[in-house]
Order: structure tokens, then C-alpha cells, then sequence
């Protein structure tokens, strides 16, 4: 059997000795905990705050701190008497010992208590180490697959998954055995998780602040000009039928290296074809099928797939896309962006729904002609342009969050992967 590794992939650099392996039971003492289910809680006032199953699952990290968290009360002061032995300490870990997946076994390390009595929950393993580690090390070390992955063979169960205290105790850990390794450790991760919430944050601001806009920058039912708009502009917006600010584009020709076949895929808009899409091989004469193409710009929805998103700008170029599709591209005095800001709103989609036809959901149809007769109120092509850049600027800073926030998920999932062992 070939030995078990001992050093971690990735370490800071002085540190070079070996990992100490220990059983868990070695490591952890185990405390006792309630049973109260959620509805015995609340968030107002009580004797001592509880940390329920649930909430170690799905809303806490790998710390949680006390002082910073809001975490329900129990009001019932013989409870609360009954667990005083099991008050919870700085570094003690809570494990969720029941999930509806594999992610039971995940655990919380506790920091920030001072004096407020924290006890441990519903289906909840508390543990508290017999020697002092780092902060935050040992909540890193439990929840990584280095450790979690020798939870799995012990879960038990089909619908509810499990895993018993007894089960535990028998795990081994391996950890390293210097506490500035371990302080280096958990404050290196937890300085990632600090960078993660920081762009979490902006994204929800920021698409927040994107929805207000949206509503404020385009004139309400009843009205003829937005609550919000660009200095120098002051005239009421025109009515208009959709028909008159889109033409269709109805070219079909078979697919090239100019214009590649794409889908257009929701919230996404003209992509290249994924496995979930391409149905090309469902196609006798692929070569010669004739596809609709779109150019940089064109307004693109499916009349049977409106409630489902597949509507938008294709902001990719050149392309052929199913014939499915109805492609319309802006008049002269037209702004692209603009009109596809204005033909996603919600209240623009409202008003499409009531030209559809069909009665079985999923199988509505809007047909071009009565979504060319929509009335819309458009501005000047100069506010426009205002507008459509101002909602494109907007958009790629959101975007550029969302992928610090993807790369930096990468970043943390690849160090829990390779700083312990």
C-alpha cells in the first residue's frame, strides 16, 4: 500500500517538515448539543444563541464570528442551563451531521464568542480541539476534500444523508503541526473569502442599481418621458410601432466559416453551440441546410420561447442561427443597444404576452407580424445612443465583477485543493 502523503502541494515557503496524522478522536473532544428545531428559535431576543444544522450548511463559512453573524436566540433558560458544559469556545468546530446531499459533514469553526453563551444545534456534531490551532486553520482543514473526502464512504442513508459521531472519531486528520503554518493558512484563505464577499457585494449592488435604472430611464405606462435622463434633453419620447424602428432580416443560407452556426442561448445571446444544443448530427445534409443569418447588432427572439428568455441583442457578429429564430435588425435612426435595453424590459414583455396564442404553456407563440404592431415610446437617436452606452458601461463593470468573483472562486477552490493534504 503506498504511504500517504504528508506535505501539502502548496505550502508558504520556510516550512518544510511533515504533516502530523492523528485520529480525529486524537484531535477533537465532543461536546453535547440541542435538539431545538427552527421554529423554537427566533431572532429577537433571547438567553443564548443557537447554531442550527441548517444554517451550518447553506449560510456559514468555514467561520463563522459571532459577533458579526446573526444567529438565532433560545428563549428557554432551562435549555440553556441544561448545555452550560457545552457553552461554545474560540476554535470549537460545528459539523452538520445531516444533509440532503454529500454535503454533510461540512462544519463551521466558531471565533468572536467572548461572552456570549452559543450553543450547538439540531443535527449538529460540536467538536472542541484538545489543543489550541490557529484561528480559522482548522474550519479551512475540515471543510477541504483533503478531509471531507473521507467522509464519504461512512454516509449513510438515500433521501436524508448521515454520518455518526462514532464515524467521525474514527477519520484520521492530517495537520500541520506549526501554528504559524496553520496562522499563515487560515489567513491566507480567509483573506480570499474577505475579496469574495467584497465582489459578491458590488455584483448585487450593481445589478440593483442596473434594475432601478432600467425602470427609471425608460418612461412608465401612462407617461411619455423617464423619471431619469441625460442633461440636454427635454423632449417628450415618440410613439412608435415596433415595426417601424425593426425591419426583418430574413436571409437563409447554409452555414460558413464567415457566418458559423451558433445558438442563442438565454441570458447569454449568441453563443457558440455546446453539447446541450448542437443537433447537427440529427441532420441528414447538414452542408446545404439553410440557416438564418444575423449580423452585429440584430434584435433576434424565438416566437415560442419568449418565457423562457430567448430574446435579445447579439452582441457577437456574423453568424447562422435556426430558422426558428425571427431576426430583425434597427432602422436608420435606430440605436441597437437602445432598442435592445428596451425590448427585454419587463414591461415589454408584458405587453408581447398579450398577442400570444396558444393555450398549453410552453407552446405560446407571438407571431412577427403582431409583435411588429407593439406600440413603444422612443427618443431622439442621439439619447439613445446616450442611453444604450451608459447601460452598456454599466454592464461590463458588471461583468468584470462577476469574473473577479469567478476567478477568485477558482482561486480559493484550487488552494483548499492543494494547501492541505
Amino acid at each position: 500500500m503506498a504511504e500517504k502523503r504528508k506535505k501539502p502541494e502548496i505550502r508558504f515557503a520556510g516550512y518544510e517538515t511533515e504533516w502530523i496524522e492523528k485520529k480525529f478522536d486524537e484531535t477533537f473532544d465532543m461536546l453535547s448539543n440541542n435538539t431545538l428545531s427552527r421554529d423554537a428559535l427566533n431572532y429577537d431576543v433571547g438567553v443564548a444563541k443557537n447554531i442550527h444544522y441548517g444554517d451550518v450548511l447553506v449560510k456559514y463559512g468555514e467561520y463563522i464570528d459571532v459577533n458579526n453573524e446573526q444567529l438565532p436566540y433560545i428563549e428557554d433558560s432551562t435549555v440553556a442551563s441544561k448545555f452550560m458544559k457545552s457553552y461554545l469556545k474560540d476554535g470549537d468546530i460545528v459539523i452538520a451531521d445531516t444533509a440532503e446531499d454529500e454535503s454533510v459533514g461540512k462544519c463551521t469553526e466558531v471565533i468572536g464568542i467572548e461572552d456570549t453563551p452559543v450553543i450547538s444545534g439540531l443535527h449538529t456534531i460540536p467538536c472542541r480541539p484538545k489543543q489550541k490551532y490557529a484561528p480559522k486553520y482548522m474550519g479551512y482543514y475540515l471543510n477541504s476534500n483533503a478531509y471531507h473526502d473521507r467522509l464519504l464512504p461512512l454516509m449513510q442513508g438515500v433521501k436524508v444523508t448521515s454520518i455518526s459521531k462514532t464515524g467521525i472519531k474514527d477519520t484520521d486528520v492530517i495537520i500541520s503541526g506549526e501554528f504559524e503554518e496553520q496562522a499563515k493558512i487560515g489567513d491566507f484563505l480567509s483573506s480570499l473569502d474577505d475579496m469574495i464577499v467584497f465582489e459578491v457585494s458590488k455584483f448585487k449592488k450593481l445589478t440593483i442599481v442596473k434594475k432601478s435604472l432600467m425602470e427609471k430611464m425608460f418612461p412608465q405606462k401612462g407617461s411619455n418621458t423617464p423619471e431619469i435622463r441625460f442633461n440636454g434633453f427635454t423632449d417628450p419620447w415618440e410613439e412608435r410601432k415596433v415595426g417601424e424602428i425593426l425591419v426583418e432580416r430574413n436571409e437563409q443560407l447554409p452555414q460558413s466559416n464567415e457566418y458559423p452556426l451558433m445558438a442563442f442561448i438565454a441570458n447569454e445571446g449568441v453563443a457558440p453551440k455546446g453539447d446541450r444544443y448542437d443537433r447537427s448530427f440529427l441532420v441528414n445534409d447538414n452542408e446545404n441546410k439553410a440557416y438564418k443569418r444575423t449580423e452585429l447588432g440584430d434584435f433576434i427572439y424565438s416566437s415560442n420561447n419568449l418565457e423562457t428568455g430567448s430574446i435579445g441583442l447579439n452582441k457577437y457578429g456574423k453568424a447562422s442561427l435556426s430558422p426558428v429564430y425571427s431576426i430583425f435588425e434597427p432602422t436608420e435612426n435606430t440605436d441597437s443597444d437602445f432598442i435592445g435595453r428596451m425590448l427585454v424590459r419587463k414591461e415589454f414583455i408584458n405587453e408581447m404576452v398579450k398577442w400570444r396564442q396558444g393555450v398549453v404553456y410552453g407552446q405560446w407563440r407571438i407571431h412577427e407580424s403582431d409583435f411588429l404592431r407593439i406600440d413603444v415610446f422612443v427618443p431622439k437617436i442621439e439619447e439613445q445612443r446616450k442611453i444604450g452606452s451608459f447601460l452598456d458601461s454599466l454592464d461590463n463593470l458588471i461583468t468584470f465583477h462577476q469574473r473577479r468573483l469567478e476567478k477568485l472562486k477558482n482561486i480559493k477552490a484550487s488552494c483548499m485543493e492543494k494547501m492541505f493534504v
